[in-house]
């Protein structure tokens, strides 16, 4: 079996999936991981919205308004519009060119640098509806929650949550228009399994959180006492 290893290295050579350089095994070289900028203080006490300069964590003006239904949501990382990043080069590889083979390492990166104690009842992806889920394959949610699971030994649900119908991509969406866009298309499938229950949702991404807040409702009102978030990266003007 080394042998073979060896050899599929030596036709193949294993290389970082963001940058391309050869590496010793297919991963995020130590280049890239230097670049990819962690989630810290000062940040949002609810939904980990990161803020500019020095401070004490508080409250965003959009959960002060409107709290979320979720308890607290937390990434691994940020990304700016202005500003690249290998975390989400190697994550729109693995959704949109549909490469499966980034799933071990970006699982390991969200289980490894899981910003919140993953003690939850349960882990549940968010869901895709079934039309994007036929041109995927797989729901890299549902990877990524896979692997946070077997790292940790807590249980996962994948199937907890299902979309009822198929929505508009979310992004150039105002943050109503992104509330409106993804009301009611989620439900609980088996309230029983989430009843009384701390659940960990687990996604990709993060932009103003109105996904997850939607799926959050849903488990709320299925019975959930308390629903965390964890995500690979969100959005911040960085």
């Amino acid at each position: 079996m080394r042998a073979v290893t060896w050899l599929v290295d030596l036709v193949f050579p294993p290389r970082c999936p963001a940058c391309a350089v050869r590496t010793a095994h297919v991963a995020l070289c130590a280049a890239c991981v230097g670049a990819i900028v962690a989630a810290g203080s000062p940040l949002c006490l609810i939904c980990g919205e990161c803020f500019a300069g020095a401070g004490p964590d508080h409250l965003c003006s959009r959960c002060a308004r409107r709290p979320p239904y979720f308890h607290r949501a937390r990434a691994c990382a940020v990304y700016g519009r202005d500003r690249a990043s290998p975390l989400i080069d190697a994550l729109h590889r693995f959704k949109y060119e549909r490469d499966v083979t980034l799933a071990p390492i970006l699982g390991a990166y969200l289980s490894d640098r899981c910003p919140l104690p993953v003690d939850h009842d349960v882990i549940v992806p968010v869901p895709l509806d079934l039309t994007r889920l036929r041109w995927r394959g797989f729901n890299q949610a549902a990877m990524l929650a896979a692997a946070l699971a077997r790292r940790t030994g807590r249980p996962i649900a994948p199937r907890a949550l299902t979309r009822c119908r198929l929505t508009a991509p979310q992004v150039g969406l105002g943050e109503e228009e992104r509330r409106r866009n993804v009301a009611d298309a989620f439900a609980v499938r088996d309230c029983r399994s989430i009843e009384d229950t701390r659940v960990l949702l687990v996604d990709d991404v993060m932009t103003t959180g109105t996904t997850v807040n939607e799926c959050a409702k849903m488990l709320r009102r299925a019975g959930a006492i308390a629903v965390d978030v964890v995500v690979l990266a969100r959005a911040a003007d960085i």
